[in-house]
């Protein structure tokens, strides 16, 4: 009985701190995306009175080479010349100051500022701080119309409240977990903040079955970030091919395998084939690896327009299908499973 009673005092204890670790957290992510709002807002301003909506031609231009340049090695990556443009989009979008809202984040305006209707654009904003939206409750109801939607219907209500279901708030949201946090504090981004431990050991594995296994393969990034309209995007891994010039990237999912998942990995091909090919490289090539303990499905996104012999040329260098799959059997998962275990006990 004393042993039952001091177990449930443990976690009542346990709770306590919990919820003050929690509480603690969200203040500071409030001040710190509160703080990052309104910095973001004043250097937009600031970029707009000195060169303008369309950057005054090549004297605009310039200004942003010239200040992106001294900010990132001043402050971190965070001051691109593309993000710098968002700032001052930012500004365009809401040029008055005080109608900004300490309880949105910066990720939460990067998706408002996508709405181009104003009228529709105020309604998300004024319903994201009234709703409390989290970021990915407020993407989903802009993808799905919310606003439209609202209109239409004869039960207001029900609309309202069905966010909630389809898109649950997470619990709390750790403030290291979010990117523009992290370039804002120019603090490095930890790559096991964004997948979870199995995936980790599935994705060291496979880094290094690949290396060892020769054919061509160097090693360029782990948890390469792309970013497209304020979304950020991380490929688990990018070798270049020295043997067949060309990159290759890898993507890893941990259960069944979705058309989504086939589309992203030609989006993270594309970009590669559009933004840094180099003169001589063949198109990347995407390697999309589903797997779960029940099967593994491995498929090839190739660019469009190869031929099957280009594709075939490939085929020659990279690991084969049957050599993938014996790399994410059952085994392999049990194992690295018990490692992990192993590990945290």
């Amino acid at each position: 009985m004393t042993d039952n009673n001091e177990l449930l005092q443990s976690k009542e204890t346990y709770t306590n701190i919990r919820r003050t670790v929690i509480s603690a957290q969200s203040k500071v992510a409030t001040v710190v995306n509160s703080a990052m709002v309104q910095a973001y807002w004043k250097i937009g301003e600031q970029i707009y009175i000195a060169c303008g909506e369309n950057e005054r031609a090549e004297y605009g231009k310039n200004l942003l080479k010239y200040l992106s340049e001294k900010l990132a090695s001043e402050f971190g990556k965070g001051f691109t010349e593309r993000n710098l443009r968002y700032m001052r989009q930012f500004y365009q979008t809401f040029p008055i100051r005080n109608t900004l809202c300490a309880e949105l984040s910066w990720s939460h305006y990067r998706l408002l500022m996508r709405v181009d209707n104003e009228e529709r654009r105020n309604f998300y904003h004024e319903e994201c701080v009234k709703s409390n939206w989290s970021v990915r409750q407020l993407e989903r109801q802009i993808n799905t119309l919310y606003y439209d939607r609202m209109l239409a219907s004869q039960d207001k209500s029900s609309v309202a409240h069905e966010i909630d279901k389809l898109e649950s708030r997470p619990e709390y949201e750790k403030i290291v977990k979010d990117p523009y946090v992290l370039e804002f504090l120019d603090l490095e981004a930890n790559p096991h903040f964004y997948e979870k431990n199995l995936e980790q050991a599935l994705i060291n594995h496979l880094q290094k079955f690949l290396l060892e296994l020769g054919r061509g393969f160097s090693f360029v990034s782990r948890q390469k970030k792309i970013t497209f309209d304020g979304r950020h995007f991380f490929i688990d891994l990018v070798f270049y091919n020295y043997i067949l010039k060309c990159f290759v990237l890898i993507d890893l999912k941990l259960g069944d395998l979705v058309h989504q998942d086939l589309g992203q990995m030609q989006m993270y091909v594309n970009y590669y084939t559009r933004e840094l090919m180099n003169e001589g490289d063949n198109p990347p090539i995407g390697i999309v690896m589903c797997a779960d303990k029940s099967d593994s499905i491995i498929k090839y996104t190739l660019p469009e327009g190869n031929t099957q012999i280009f594709a075939s040329k490939y085929m020659t260098y990279l690991p084969t299908e049957e050599e993938l799959k014996r790399e994410l059997n059952l085994d392999e998962f049990t194992k690295l499973e018990e490692e992990l275990v192993d590990t945290h006990d």
